[in-house]
């Protein structure tokens, strides 16, 4: 089986907040529960741009770093915290991964340290 090269594009954001607003307003109605990143020093979330061949994503980021935990997000004060449960249906809800391993970021990590 021949590897695939993958590519990806990024958008750098100033704050774990600027994030949760461009996610949320990209959530398809009626989804307020979605997954983040927190691996080897960044918060990020990669958006792939061609889902059917997987090759290309988007990689929206910002340097920093979250627990692994459930974090409620209130879109109109910009502000998050943890919570143990969604419980709001007018909250968005992020839960945060934090992968011991994952080859793909890893490969994203790379080429977005190769390019600043």
């Amino acid at each position: 089986m021949k590897n695939q090269a993958m590519h990806f594009e990024f958008e750098e954001f100033e704050s774990l907040e600027d994030i949760f607003v461009y996610m949320a307003t990209m959530a398809p109605p009626m989804k307020n529960m979605l997954p983040i990143n927190s691996y080897k020093g960044y918060v990020f979330s990669m958006i792939p741009l061609n889902p059917t061949t997987g090759d290309t994503y988007l990689v929206i980021y910002t340097k920093g770093e979250l627990d692994g935990k459930m974090l409620e997000f209130d879109m109109n004060l910009k502000k998050f915290k943890a919570v143990d449960a969604a419980e709001r249906a007018d909250k968005i809800y992020f839960v945060v991964l934090t992968p011991k391993r994952n080859t793909i970021a890893d490969a994203a990590l790379k080429e977005l340290e190769r390019s600043t």
